[in-house]
């Protein structure tokens, strides 16, 4: 059998070809990850849906953690993060909740919440200090989103601006005077019994003007 010599440049063509085989490779592999990924988060929002009906399994305090953790990850005016979250696991704290609040009386069949709260001592002066409303809102969507990836079910329930329904949670859990409840999420594993509802309504988008 015929032996083949390679010289030099033949073994770095070689080589240099391999690289930029794997690069294509890595290229593709990134791109479609990209894009797994993004179809992922696409679901999980249109996944998403109020759930008030819970499992008898517990929700660990480091899946709590979590769920906190993508609530601070929200975006915030002037990145002064007024806000401030309280988890329970307490079987008492959560049916005191339960009972004092009209519409949070699944917080009885619940293992766990958290209550969204705005700290007025970080937040704005001014008329700018209500910014702490929407910093809030949109830490408590990312609860939502993060509860929904992993496994969880969860449910806004109002606090602010309702006088009766703040003072129930200030009364339950001390509150002091300028920590005001936005809301509380119930948190639990879903028996299924709620599904994902389709807002899309193509009426109420509007391009470039009304």
């Amino acid at each position: 059998m015929k032996q083949t010599n390679f010289g030099t440049a033949q073994i770095v063509n070689i080589l240099l070809a391999g690289c930029v085989l794997l690069l294509i490779l890595k290229f593709s592999s990134n791109q479609e990850n990209t894009m797994n990924d993004t179809n992922n988060t696409l679901e999980i929002i249109h996944q998403r849906k109020s759930v008030r009906n819970y499992t008898d399994q517990e929700v660990g305090k480091d899946q709590l953690e979590q769920l906190v953790k993508a609530g601070m990850a929200a975006p915030t005016a002037v990145n002064k993060q007024p806000w401030a979250f309280i988890t329970i696991d307490d079987r008492a704290t959560l049916d005191s909740l339960g009972n004092g609040l009209p519409y949070a009386k699944m917080l009885k069949k619940a293992k766990a919440a958290i209550v969204v709260c705005g700290d007025l001592t970080k937040a704005l002066e001014g008329w700018e200090q209500e910014f702490w409303i929407q910093d809030c809102s949109a830490a408590s969507q990312n609860i939502l989103l993060a509860a929904e990836a992993m496994g969880l079910g969860a449910v806004w329930t109002a606090a602010y601006p309702a006088e009766d329904r703040m003072a129930t949670v200030r009364n339950v859990l001390q509150l002091p005077d300028h920590i005001i409840p936005l809301n509380v999420i119930p948190i639990g594993y879903p028996t299924g019994a709620e599904k994902p509802k389709d807002k899309w309504k193509a009426e109420n988008l509007h391009w470039n003007k009304w």
